[in-house]
């Protein structure tokens, strides 16, 4: 299953809550088990040289620098993404789609917004995004769970 961005699907990287943010609720609620493994997802990938941790809980690793021009929340950009769960379960993949994805910076999760925002064109950058900027406790797309950690391989191909 394909789990694209906006607008040809509704995607893993796409979809917002319906308009709202997710609140401190969604990141206190718990779904299972596999919960305390997002947090010490997060916990240990805090402490990895090259890290970054954003006040807002994103995480962000420099895998390639880019020298291009940084988009802003009304841009539009193309990408390349690869993401996954914190078990390694790969959830989604332009790669795989053999097309990059296209997308308004600011139509997207949270954490992709805030992140996207911050790259130039031409870098690839590993995110790190807790539930509450990406799909809180709802999931998406019945391959996302409520509450997860999401892992994105994030190359920034040009900003259209």
């Amino acid at each position: 299953m394909s789990i694209r961005p906006p607008p040809a699907s509704s995607g893993a990287i796409g979809r917002r809550s319906h308009g709202r943010r997710s609140s401190s609720s969604d990141r206190h609620r718990t779904r299972s088990p596999d919960m305390s493994a997002d947090l010490r997802y997060l916990t240990d990938n805090k402490a990895k040289p090259g890290v970054t941790t954003l006040p807002s809980g994103l995480q962000y690793r420099e895998v390639k620098a880019g020298s291009g021009k940084k988009p802003k929340a009304s841009d539009t950009v193309s990408v390349h993404y690869r993401g996954k769960l914190v078990d390694g379960t790969e959830f989604d993949s332009s790669y795989k789609r053999g097309a990059p994805a296209t997308f308004p910076v600011g139509g997207v999760i949270a954490g992709w917004t805030e992140a996207l925002q911050l790259m130039q064109e031409g870098a690839t950058w590993e995110l790190t995004i807790p539930a509450a900027l990406g799909y809180g406790a709802r999931g998406a797309g019945g391959v996302i769970p409520g509450n997860a950690t999401l892992i994105f391989d994030v190359e920034l191909l040009k900003v259209v």
